[in-house]
């Protein structure tokens, strides 16, 4: 891990964008699109891309239809899939030794849910020295507000949008990009 000066190579992490998971989000169809191209410039441009799938013991049982990556978004031979039973995508896993066996120092965030994996991965990442961009436009989540969230989806995107555009550490900045903006410059 490096600061954000000398970030050599990120990687593009998808974080469980999963049958169960996008079937209860706001704007799945769209930001499954915007994934796919995410994946699409990813792999055309040389960046590696890495899977991640959560587990649970009474939902997203490992095996089930539910939990299987949506049939729109199917990893290749070779790209990594890490699988998870936290919100912190690194929580337990071996994620942190997959990005370093494809060359990434940094990555790329997106995939579901805003409120929970994606926003513990991003900040999960930054502590761990990982300087982290989020894709603005290629997260979201279900309204958890039957759950005493105080945000509605939207808002919660915006929110964590704004926050990881301004999260600092010595050394380390956040940042955000958009689906467009992504790979076109690389």
């Amino acid at each position: 891990m490096t600061s954000t000066e000398t970030a050599a190579r990120p990687a593009l992490l998808v974080v469980d964008v999963q049958v169960d998971v996008m079937a209860t989000c706001i704007d799945a169809e769209q930001t499954i699109g915007n994934i796919a191209s995410l994946v699409e410039g990813a792999r055309a441009a040389g960046t590696p891309v890495v899977w991640v799938r959560h587990n649970a013991d009474r939902e997203l049982l490992k095996g089930t239809p539910g939990w299987e990556i949506v049939p729109e978004l199917q990893p290749a031979e070779g790209e990594p899939i890490v699988d998870k039973r936290y919100g912190d995508s690194f929580a337990e896993t071996d994620l942190a030794e997959r990005l370093a066996e494809v060359g990434a120092d940094s990555y790329l965030l997106c995939g579901a849910q805003t409120d929970a994996c994606i926003r513990s991965t991003f900040y999960g990442g930054v502590y761990r020295g990982y300087p982290v961009t989020l894709v603005t436009d290629a997260h979201t989540t279900e309204d958890m507000r039957e759950w005493g969230a105080g945000f509605s989806p939207e808002q919660s995107i915006a929110v964590l949008n704004l926050q990881a555009e301004h999260t600092s550490l010595p050394g380390l900045q956040g940042a955000v990009t958009t689906t467009a903006e992504a790979f076109a410059a690389r």
